[in-house]
């Protein structure tokens, strides 16, 4: 039973299990909805649980539901969560931005960097991926808003992608996935996640294995599938919006 007395819930494993199993079976229903609306195939989706600020717990209760891809923005929360999690057969994707001196600490656990946008990036990575003896499959953020380029919020200009995912393509221990980008604050998502659909087509014509088109979260993620979204970063329709503490 859940525990108010101090502000602060508390439910039991049993409870939190069934939370997430909801949860999932929610965001589940509506890629099911949209990939139906999109003409795409459900199984053309990947689910990526974004689990940033829940414990490891969540993540063994969502891996036990069958959501084995996992999400995180920040290394000092992931690294000790997927040290925990690591008798478990999880993906692990890194989805924020990535400073170049944390390159080493993020090669070491995960398997995706979802926000490469520069090349000083692209070295680090490669030359932490070779001291792991660890290949990472790298995608090129888009940045969609000049605005948040200026504010210097992460992602490459859509003109400077293709020269971009050259480089990742070239770079010894790293595999070019393809792109992410994130839809502006505050703006339709529908142009922007057709925008990165374009990006994404003229990086395949140079590299045609480059297919991941990391697009939407819980607010817009029927959007990004009718744009041809492969892979979705959902956090708060998943997990809530607040912290679990399991007892």
């Amino acid at each position: 039973m859940a525990d108010r007395t101090r502000g602060t819930p508390v439910v039991t494993p049993e409870e939190r299990r069934a939370e997430l199993a909801d949860g999932l079976a929610a965001v589940r229903a509506r890629i099911a909805a949209a990939c139906a609306a999109a003409g795409r195939d459900e199984r053309e989706i990947t689910l990526i649980a974004v689990t940033k600020t829940f414990p490891a717990a969540d993540v063994r209760l969502l891996a036990g539901l069958g959501l084995t891809e996992v999400g995180e923005n920040r290394d000092q929360e992931a690294r000790p969560k997927a040290a925990d999690c690591a008798d478990l057969p999880l993906t692990w994707h890194f989805v924020g931005r990535l400073q170049t001196n944390k390159a080493r600490a993020v090669a070491g656990y995960a398997d995706v960097v979802h926000s490469v946008d520069r090349a000083r990036l692209v070295r680090a990575l490669s030359d932490a991926a070779g001291r792991a003896g660890r290949e990472l499959r790298c995608l090129v953020q888009v940045s969609l808003d000049e605005d948040e380029r200026r504010e210097g919020r992460g992602g490459a200009a859509p003109e400077d992608v293709p020269g971009l995912a050259d480089e990742i393509a070239g770079a010894p221990g790293l595999e070019l996935g393809g792109v992410m980008a994130v839809a502006p604050l505050g703006a339709d998502p529908l142009p922007a996640f057709a925008r990165l659909a374009e990006v994404a087509s003229g990086v395949r014509r140079n590299h045609p294995g480059a297919s991941i088109v990391s697009a939407g979260m819980s607010g817009d993620l029927e959007q990004a599938i009718a744009c041809g979204a492969t892979h979705l970063r959902i956090g708060t329709a998943l997990l809530g919006g607040r912290r679990a503490i399991v007892r």
